[in-house]
Order: C-alpha cells, then sequence, then structure tokens
C-alpha cells in the first residue's frame, strides 16, 4: 500500500522511527542497521508501505518508539565533515556516512533514472511477485507527469490507454494462469507458486513504464550528492520533484554530506554541465547522422550482438592469473604465454578455475583482464533487470515504440494474443501523441513489452556474474535468452571457448527448471517449518 495508509494512532508510532510519517519520500531514523536493511528487502515482495512493514513486523503491539540521546561526539563530528567536505573538497570522506531512504509510488521511469548510479544499493518492488491487478481509490497505480496532466485532452487519451492496459493486465493474467494450471494438471503449492509467477511474467509487458513502484536506497553521502545532483538536473519534471524530496529528506539524517548539492557554484553548475553534454550529443548527431534511423519491426525477439572482444582475451586472462605468483615482470609472463598452444591455454585455465562449488565461487581479478562488448536489444521489461549490474558500462537509448515489442508466448498459448498485440499498439500510438506535445514524457505511454537498445561494456568476470545469475531457472524468460545468447557469443563469435567454459553454472534448460526450483524452495521451507 502506498503512502498515506496509516491511522493517526499508526503515524505517531512510526513517527519516531521516519523524518516523515505522511510523505512519499523519507528516511529511516533511530533503527539498527540490520533492521534497515529487512526493511527494504522486504519492498521486493511486498505491495506496502515500508512504514506499514515496519508496524507490522518489527514494532512491538504498543510500541510508542523512544527515540535515543544524540551521540556523544556528533557537534565535533559535524565540524570536522564541514571543514573537510567544504573546505578541502575531499570527497572520500562523504563516503563515511549513509543512509536508507524510502521512495515510494514514483514511475518504472524513474526507477531507472535513480538506479543509474553505480555505487548505491537498491531493492525495488518487483513485478514478478507483486501483482497490478487492484485498483487504489478507485485508480490504476500510474504516474500522470505534469505536462501530460497540464493538457487536458491530452491527459484524458493518456488515461484511457493506460486504464485499458491496466485492466487487460489484470483480465489476461487470470487467464493465463488458469491456462497454465490447466496444462500443468497439478495444483500443490509449488506447483501454484511456480505457475503464478510464470503468469506474472508473461503479462508484465502490458504494463506501462508508467507504473508506479516502491524503490528503497542505500547509499553513502558521497553517492547521494552524484544522485541528487542528477535528479535535480533531470529533463523529467518527476526527476526534479523526487530529487528536492530526497534532499529534505536527508538533511535531517546526513546533512553535512550534502552541503554542495544546491550551491549555484557546485552542485547546480554540475548538473547543468551534465545535462548540456547531451543537449550538444544530439545537436552533433543531427549534423553527423542527418538521417532518420532505419524501421524496426513490429515485433520481435532479444537481438544479443557481441560488438568488439580481445582476440588474445583467453591469453590476457592467463597471464594476469599467472602474473602474482611469478615474481616476473607482465610482459614477460604475457610472453610466455602467447608461445602456449590455444588448447594448453584453455586446459591452464580450467586448471586455474577448477573446484567452483557454487555460482558465486568466482576466480580472481584476473578474468577482468578481457571485455567484451555487447549491443542488446530487448524488453524494457528485461533491461530493468540487466541495468542492475553496475559494476559494467552501460549506455542506453531512450525508451520508444520505433522498436516494436516482444510477444508473450505463454499469452499467445492461451489465445490471447489479439489482446496483447492491442494493447501494444494503442501504446505506441499514444508515444507518437505524447512525443509531439511533451517530448520528455512520451516514455510513460510505453510499455514493458517494447523493445529497448543498450549496450553493455564488461570484463569476463563480469560477465561470468551477470550470465550464471540470469540465466537461472527462476528467472524472466526474456532476460534469460539474453544471458544465453551472451555465452555463446563468448564462446562462438569471440573464439573463447575457455572463458565460456569457465561459466559453468550458466544454466541453459528450459522454463521446467522453474518449477523444480520451487519443489526445492517448497521443501525447505517445509523443513524449516517442523523444526521451528
Amino acid at each position: 500500500m502506498a503512502q498515506g495508509d496509516l491511522s493517526a494512532d499508526e503515524r505517531a508510532r512510526v513517527a519516531p522511527y521516519v523524518t516523515d510519517a505522511d510523505g512519499p519520500v523519507f528516511a529511516l531514523l533511530n533503527l539498527p542497521e540490520a533492521v534497515k536493511g529487512a526493511l527494504f528487502a522486504r519492498y521486493s515482495r511486498s505491495p506496502d508501505s515500508v512504514r506499514r512493514i515496519l508496524l507490522e513486523e518489527f514494532l512491538p503491539d504498543g510500541d510508542a518508539g523512544t527515540v535515543p540521546a544524540p551521540e556523544v561526539g556528533s557537534d565535533r563530528a559535524r565540524q570536522f565533515f564541514q571543514r573537510v567536505l567544504a573546505e578541502y573538497g575531499d570527497d572520500s570522506v562523504a563516503q563515511l556516512g549513509g543512509a536508507h531512504v524510502a521512495i515510494e509510488g514514483v514511475s518504472n521511469v524513474l526507477t531507472k533514472v535513480i538506479e543509474w548510479g553505480r555505487l548505491a544499493s537498491y531493492l525495488e518492488q518487483s513485478t514478478r511477485y507483486v501483482p497490478y491487478t487492484d485498483q487504489v481509490d478507485g485508480r490504476w497505480k500510474y504516474v500522470r507527469p505534469p505536462g501530460i496532466t497540464a493538457r487536458p485532452a491530452l491527459l484524458a487519451r493518456y488515461e484511457s490507454v493506460l486504464d485499458d492496459a491496466f485492466a487487460t493486465y489484470a483480465r489476461l493474467f487470470e487467464a493465463v494462469l488458469d491456462h497454465l494450471v490447466a496444462q500443468s494438471g497439478d495444483d500443490d503449492t509449488a506447483v501454484r507458486r511456480a505457475l503464478r509467477a510464470r503468469a506474472l511474467d508473461a503479462v508484465r509487458g502490458l504494463l506501462p513504464a508508467a507504473t508506479t513502484a516502491n524503490l528503497g536506497v542505500y547509499a553513502s553521502g558521497q553517492a547521494w550528492e552524484s544522485l541528487i545532483i542528477r535528479l535535480r538536473a533531470h529533463p523529467l519534471a518527476e526527476a526534479r520533484a523526487v530529487g528536492d524530496q530526497v534532499l529534505a529528506a536527508l538533511r535531517q539524517v546526513i546533512p553535512d554530506f550534502l552541503t554542495r548539492v544546491d550551491r549555484p557554484d557546485r552542485g547546480e553548475r554540475m548538473g547543468a554541465y551534465r545535462l548540456a553534454t547531451d543537449d550538444r550529443a544530439a545537436v552533433l548527431w543531427e549534423e553527423i547522422g542527418g538521417t532518420a534511423a532505419p524501421d524496426a519491426p513490429a515485433t520481435g525477439t532479444a537481438d544479443v550482438r557481441l560488438l568488439a572482444h580481445d582476440a588474445d582475451g583467453e591469453r590476457r586472462v592467463l597471464a594476469h592469473a599467472l602474473w602474482p605468483a611469478s615474481g616476473w615482470a607482465l610482459d614477460d609472463v604475457r610472453a610466455r604465454v602467447d608461445v602456449m598452444s590455444d588448447d594448453d591455454v584453455r586446459a591452464a585455465l580450467a586448471r586455474w578455475a577448477d573446484g567452483r562449488a557454487d555460482r558465486r565461487e568466482r576466480p580472481g581479478r584476473a578474468l577482468e583482464a578481457t571485455q567484451y562488448l555487447f549491443e542488446v536489444t530487448c524488453d524494457y521489461g528485461a533491461y530493468r533487470d540487466l541495468q542492475r549490474h553496475r559494476i559494467l558500462t552501460l549506455e542506453a537509448q531512450p525508451l520508444g515504440a520505433d522498436l516494436g515489442f516482444e510477444p508473450s508466448p505463454d499469452v499467445a498459448a492461451a489465445g490471447l494474443a489479439d489482446e496483447f498485440a492491442r494493447v501494444q499498439r494503442q501504446s505506441a500510438d499514444l508515444w507518437r501523441e505524447v512525443r509531439d506535445e511533451v517530448p520528455e514524457e512520451a516514455p510513460y505511454a510505453v510499455t514493458m513489452a517494447h523493445r529497448l537498445r543498450f549496450a553493455l561494456r564488461m570484463n569476463a568476470r563480469e560477465a561470468m556474474h551477470l550470465i550464471e545469475l540470469r540465466s537461472q531457472p527462476q528467472g524472466h524468460a526474456a532476460y534469460r535468452r539474453v544471458a544465453r545468447d551472451m555465452l555463446r557469443a563468448i564462446h562462438d563469435d569471440a573464439g573463447h571457448p575457455g572463458v565460456a567454459d569457465l561459466m559453468g553454472f550458466a544454466d541453459v534448460s528450459g522454463d521446467a527448471d522453474r518449477l523444480a526450483q520451487e519443489r526445492r524452495s517448497e521443501a525447505r521451507r517445509a523443513a524449516d517449518t517442523v523444526d521451528s
């Protein structure tokens, strides 16, 4: 449930632990770090606000909250931080303090803007576990941005299309789930859970990017400063408003780390510069490119292309693995490895990385010695998950409808492909209308099934992490395909079978393994219940 769902008594109980008991953006106060982390972890599988979760799951009945006395030495610490940050400009000091902030009821357009920063932790409400089948006060859960809202005719059209998308989503979810259950011939707890997640995956593409989400963020003062500067200079009014709200919340928690954010000569100037570089790039492309992009198909599937790699990547990795123990100069180690045969290099790599018992056991940083550049075109829903891998370098084109949409096989199997396609066509038409009047707000109209093009530059160690994680059977089919295609490209297109073979925990099985995973989870839950 979103903000504003607490009674007066509940607000009084929760007030000592949040900076605002009513508003959509607030920071957590007076709580152990473990409780803060647990609260944000619950976002993924709960439709409730963090204040509701805090009240119902963490605060004892009748606890009105006792605010602890200020920490000893806080005044001295404040003076120190102000001197180092303001006078000396030592940015690293701003990494020594952090804060948890809840950002609730924002669009899926904005969550991707917020999650762009590398040096922060994010937990976002999941469309895989939280269905969007209910209305709140007679309205579906999506953002109506100010530029569209200021144009009554456009707003009426916007609401008509998005209302239909949500109503279709709710109807098709039940129909697809019934179809999957009927096809399975079984209806035990594990089956029902697996098929429910699969049905939510199948209809996710009907949700518009304007769909609301709750987001928990933990970051250091330095990371918050960077995020707030980006938000306050962003073209989206929603981003600028949330940037101001986050700044107001954090000034009640870590004010000494944010003294430069809204200074004209610091934060505001930095934000304006970043925005100007984007504008200059658009002008430059008009001069250099000059022509419209080729037409894209109305529908399609994920497309993964390996654009660049190191031809000697496997030799680089082996040389860097051997170098610390060698005592030699790195170029001498490289020279020794370069005279080895391909088979000997791959055999040595296999021996070096041998013994992995779990995908979380990854070899050392030698795998970072070679890189891959992929261009991926996939649906926005899958992009939302792949974008979370912040160690790599990601650049994306704006979300739109020109690249078509990805159909849903499970929706089609249930005989509802026409309904799915109808929503996509209406979304694309609305996107074009909004683009003509309020271009920066056009992405709100686009569904999660529409395709987005982006580039991923990563080293082999990050590729191992991404491919093994995103290929797991409990993952969404869309990003599982991307992960598998990346693995194939490393093996075949780059000619690096030795590196690809190190990624032994990549799962290339079908969706049937999702049910097996749910059965294992159900067995663990049953065992835990017996033990308790």
